[in-house]
């Protein structure tokens, strides 16, 4: 793929749309591309989280740490690892291809530099975080409710 395709690409996933061009031009140039046969583990549940992850080809089953909890399966366009582009943090899941895959590795450091480059992506990001955020808190409060019709 050119530089090109990759900002392309990038610009597909919903996280990174936010940042613009300019921006995603450093990611692309920066990231790292790693294919992974049928099988492969990416991380493991519990690894230390320097990076994200952005599945360009293949599929991933997400296995949680306890046997029991949900399996998800994601595909092209998803970003794996969003919160270890902004701090430190541990694999909540492992991350397993299914098929023959390829990720984008971006690193946190090249991610955060690329913010202080561009601090009108920094704020819409901010932003956007923020209303999913708060988006979260309502979604458990109306759990909640439901759970204690008491309140």
């Amino acid at each position: 793929m050119s530089i090109e395709d990759d900002i392309g690409f990038l610009e597909s996933v919903p996280t990174f749309r936010l940042l613009g061009p300019n921006a995603l031009r450093i990611l692309a140039i920066g990231c790292e591309s790693r294919g992974l046969a049928s099988g492969e583990v990416l991380f493991r549940a519990g690894d230390a989280a320097d990076c994200g992850y952005v599945v360009q080809d293949g599929a991933f089953r997400l296995d949680p740490p306890r046997s029991g909890g949900p399996l998800v399966t994601v595909g092209p366009g998803v970003l794996l690892g969003e919160l270890a582009l902004l701090i430190d943090t541990v694999r909540p899941v492992t991350a397993t291809a299914t098929e023959p895959a390829s990720v984008m590795r971006i690193p946190r450091q090249l991610f955060l530099k690329m913010l202080e480059g561009f601090p009108d992506a920094a704020y819409r990001l901010r932003d956007h975080m923020a209303a999913r955020a708060m988006e979260t808190a309502d979604d458990i409060a109306q759990v909640r409710a439901g759970l204690d019709p008491g309140r």
